[in-house]
C-alpha cells in the first residue's frame, strides 16, 4: 500500500484527530487558523479548540486578490500564479503558528483548507442555460500539503455542486454537528461578507433542515469604507454608520432587488452585491446627493433588515439566535437586529463554547474530519439542498 494512503487509513482509526482548520473569507481581513481536537465523527462529534489566531493580510496581498477577485475578466496569467501563491503564504502562516503555539507540524492530522474565493457563479445569477452553478476556490492544497507536510482536505465546495447544490453555503453539516439539540429548534447565524444561516430543527428532523445566504453581510459596508477612507477597511465599532441615518427611498430601492425574493436555499457573492449594484439603487431613488454618513446607515439596516426577514418565520419557534462572523462586533447592526427581532434572544456562539471569530474555520475542520472519518449517510435524511456527502479533495506532501 502507498504509505500516504497507510497514513490516512491511520488518521482514519484514530480515536482523535489534530486539525487545523483554514478560513479565508470574502472580505480579506486575514486568514482564520483553528486548530482543534476532533474527538469521534458524525453524531458523535465532539471538539476542543486548542488554539486560534487570524493573520492580517498584508496590503500587497489584498492588493494581488483583488485584481482578480469577482472580476468577469482576468489575466490568467494572474489566476496561474496566485493559486499557487496564495498557497504558500498560508502555508507561512500556518508553519509560523505553529512555531510559535510549540508545536510540531508532525503532530498534526490534517488541515482543511477552504481557499479563497474569487468567483461565485451559481445559475440564477449568470443566467446561461447551458451552464450549471459554479463557484471557484484557489490556493492549491498540493503545495499547502508540501509546504507543511501535512495531509490537506481542500477544495470542498466541488462536490457540493457535482451533487446539486450551489457550492455554498456549507456551514450546516457543521452547525448540525455541533449544535443540534434535541428539544429546540437552533438557528446559527453568521455574518461575513454575505450573510448566511443554518436552521437546524429540533429532535433531529433533518428533511427541515437547511443553510442558506441571505443577502450582504458586511461586503457593502465594507467596500463603501475603502472607496471613501484611505487606509479604512471597515467601519470599526460602527463609527459612520451610526453619525448616518438610514434612507428609506435608498433602503426601498436597495431591498427591492429580486434576490431577496428568492425562495430558500439560495447563494450569493460580491458579484452582485457590490458598488455597482450600490450606485445603480442611488441612482434609481434619487439620492446622488446622499452623503457617506447616511448611506452607510442605510446599508447597515439593509443587512439588518434582510436578516431578520428571512429568518422570522424560523425565529419564533427557536427562541434563540446564536451569532458568528465578523458582523457581529458592529454594535449598530446588532442593535439593529435587536430591534426588529423583538423578543428573541441573540447570542454569541460562544454561549456553546464555540468561538464567533473561529467557526467558520471549524467547521471546516469538521468536514476534513468528515472526510476521512465520517459516513456521508449521517445526513441522507435532508433533502436535495443538504445532500448526503463527503467533501474535500486530499493532498498528500509528498
Amino acid at each position: 500500500m502507498n504509505r500516504n494512503i497507510s497514513k490516512l487509513a491511520e488518521i482514519a482509526e484514530k480515536k482523535s484527530r489534530r486539525i487545523i482548520g483554514l478560513m479565508s473569507g470574502t472580505s480579506l481581513d486575514g486568514l482564520d487558523i483553528a486548530l482543534c481536537d476532533i474527538e469521534g465523527s458524525g453524531m458523535s462529534t465532539s471538539l476542543r479548540l486548542v488554539h486560534f489566531v487570524t493573520i492580517a493580510y498584508s496590503v500587497d496581498f489584498k492588493k494581488e486578490v483583488r485584481s482578480i477577485f469577482s472580476k468577469e475578466t482576468v489575466s490568467l496569467q494572474r489566476l496561474c500564479l496566485l493559486n499557487e501563491w496564495i498557497a504558500e503564504q498560508h502555508a507561512k502562516m500556518i508553519n509560523d503558528s505553529l512555531e510559535q503555539w510549540n508545536i510540531d507540524p508532525h503532530m498534526i492530522d490534517l488541515i482543511a483548507s477552504h481557499g479563497q474565493t474569487i468567483y461565485h457563479a451559481p445559475k440564477h445569477l449568470h443566467g446561461l442555460e447551458k451552464f450549471g452553478n459554479a463557484t471557484l476556490q484557489i490556493g492549491d492544497g498540493d503545495h499547502l500539503s508540501v509546504k507543511t507536510g501535512v495531509i490537506c482536505i481542500s477544495d470542498f465546495r466541488q462536490k457540493h455542486l457535482a451533487a446539486g447544490g450551489e457550492g455554498a453555503p456549507l456551514a450546516a453539516y457543521g452547525d448540525y454537528l455541533l449544535f443540534k439539540d434535541a428539544e429546540k429548534d437552533v438557528i446559527l447565524l453568521n455574518i461575513g461578507g454575505i450573510a448566511n444561516f443554518s436552521f437546524i430543527p429540533a429532535n433531529t428532523k433533518t428533511k427541515q433542515m437547511f443553510s442558506t445566504d441571505i443577502g450582504p453581510g458586511n461586503t457593502l459596508m465594507d467596500a463603501w469604507m475603502q472607496q471613501h477612507f484611505a487606509g479604512e477597511t471597515f467601519d470599526k465599532d460602527a463609527q459612520i454608520g451610526q453619525s448616518g441615518v438610514a434612507d428609506d427611498d435608498l433602503l426601498q430601492s436597495l431591498a427591492g432587488d429580486d434576490f431577496f425574493a428568492r425562495e430558500f436555499p439560495k447563494t450569493t457573492g460580491p458579484e452582485l452585491f457590490n458598488l455597482v449594484w450600490l450606485q445603480s439603487a442611488i441612482q434609481k431613488s434619487g439620492k446622488e446627493n446622499i452623503s457617506v454618513e447616511n448611506v452607510m446607515a442605510t446599508l447597515n439596516k439593509l443587512t439588518a433588515s434582510s436578516i431578520a426577514a428571512a429568518i422570522k418565520p424560523f425565529a419564533t419557534e427557536a427562541g434563540i439566535i446564536y451569532v458568528s462572523g465578523g458582523g457581529m462586533h458592529n454594535p449598530l447592526l446588532m442593535k439593529n437586529l435587536r430591534v426588529l427581532l423583538p423578543g428573541m434572544k441573540i447570542l454569541s456562539s460562544s454561549e456553546k463554547d464555540i468561538n464567533p471569530d473561529a467557526k467558520e474555520a471549524i467547521l471546516f475542520a469538521i468536514l476534513a474530519n468528515e472526510a476521512v472519518a465520517g459516513d456521508p449517510r449521517v445526513f441522507a435524511a435532508a433533502g436535495d439542498c443538504f445532500p448526503a456527502i463527503s467533501m474535500g479533495k486530499i493532498s498528500f506532501p509528498y
